[in-house]
């Protein structure tokens, strides 16, 4: 009876000491994956009070400039003389005035009247059925949520990419506020939205290489907004065209305390022409999860010769809509590629790319389903 009483004892023993060490173990496992989020979250939020203290100086000084130098003229930008930067807020008012008249032959201004700037962000949930009613009244807006001015020939015709997987409470806030947005700044516009279904992690570059390749046989655009379903504009006066640079629109996020994270952040909202866009090769099809596929843009972008603009001032601010589920895992392996970012432009892209997508046309949008699957972009030894 001893006996079993000593071996129950060791067995016991041996049970606890294998629970201790596999949750030691499971715990170190989880350290070492949110690790590198915490860290980069810790420091990002003491260098964002540092940068946030630089700015009031810089601010605080250049208002004391200004009261004092009685005579600073204007050189016909949005900033005083020798500084044209966004680091300043002081702005000249630059847009047209309310009876300004319109030619249906002339191309639409860039700085219209209807563009007030500081816009209401309402993030409360709204459903489509409430969406489909509001808009429609508006019988310009034809299937696929496609929409050009009457008034005058609209600058650019721009195809909005929405990379998409269960988010369907934020969609009818996106439509709700970018589609008046679009239509006061007279762009001929549709949106796609590029849902991925199946089991694989979420690859929103591939989803956008996707769009983009639909967009362009469905009509014919000059530019092409990719655009995150949780950011929206707080300024109708950042101006959703494109132009000889590639553009990053989201420059100041909500969830950043609207500041720029880090000098090559290219993430939420971008803009490039479609020559642009076919020249870098696209997004990057092998990003899998969440992470690591707009940096590998910008490299794309800066490889090819171009650089990146961004809106001036507080014209870039952007509000991120809440999400009410968990994320996508993070994508360990995106510093490995992007080491090697230059040797796979070429070979990892639009020109890689195969799939088999469903497409249904809504009345707002054209909704792109597609599995994704790694074996669909094969990529060559680099």
């Amino acid at each position: 009876m001893s006996v079993l009483k000593r071996m129950m004892r060791v067995s016991n023993r041996s049970l606890l000491a294998f629970i201790f060490f596999f949750s030691l173990s499971s715990s170190c496992l989880y350290f070492v994956y949110v690790a590198p989020g915490i860290a980069n979250t810790y420091l990002f939020m003491v260098q964002a009070r540092g940068i946030m203290l630089r700015e009031n100086v810089k601010t605080i000084g250049h208002m004391i400039r200004l009261y004092t130098n009685k005579n600073t003229t204007l050189n016909g930008t949005d900033y005083p003389e020798g500084n044209n930067s966004s680091d300043y807020l002081v702005q000249t008012t630059t847009y047209l005035p309310e009876n300004f008249t319109y030619s249906p032959y002339l191309p639409c201004p860039e700085k219209l009247p209807y563009m007030r700037g500081f816009l209401n962000v309402n993030v409360s949930e709204i459903s489509f059925d409430e969406i489909h009613q509001l808009f429609s009244k508006d019988l310009d807006i034809e299937p696929g949520g496609h929409w050009r001015p009457k008034d005058c020939k609209p600058r650019w015709k721009v195809a909005v990419l929405i990379p998409f997987r269960n988010r369907h409470e934020h969609l009818p806030i996106f439509f709700l506020h970018l589609i008046p947005m679009l239509q006061k700044q007279r762009l001929e516009f549709a949106f796609y939205v590029i849902e991925q279904t199946g089991t694989q992690p979420f690859n929103r570059a591939m989803l956008f290489n996707v769009g983009f390749k639909e967009a362009m046989k469905d009509s014919v655009w000059d530019c092409v907004i990719f655009h995150d379903v949780d950011h929206l504009p707080e300024n109708d006066r950042n101006y959703y065209g494109c132009g000889e640079m590639p553009r990053h629109f989201a420059a100041k996020l909500d969830k950043y305390m609207y500041i720029l994270p880090y000098k090559e952040f290219f993430g939420g909202v971008s803009g490039l022409t479609v020559e642009q866009f076919k020249k870098i090769n696209g997004f990057p099809n092998a990003f899998w999860g969440w992470g690591g596929e707009d940096d590998d843009l910008w490299n794309r972008v800066h490889y090819a010769g171009y650089n990146v603009t961004r809106p001036e001032g507080d014209l870039g601010k952007y509000k991120s809509i809440p999400h009410h589920h968990r994320g996508e895992v993070q994508f360990l392996g995106r510093y490995k590629l992007l080491r090697y970012s230059k040797e796979r432009q070429y070979i990892d892209g639009l020109n890689n790319l195969i799939y088999t997508p469903k497409i249904l046309v809504d009345r707002l949008y054209t909704n792109i389903s597609v599995n994704l699957m790694p074996e669909l972009a094969p990529i060559e030894e680099y």
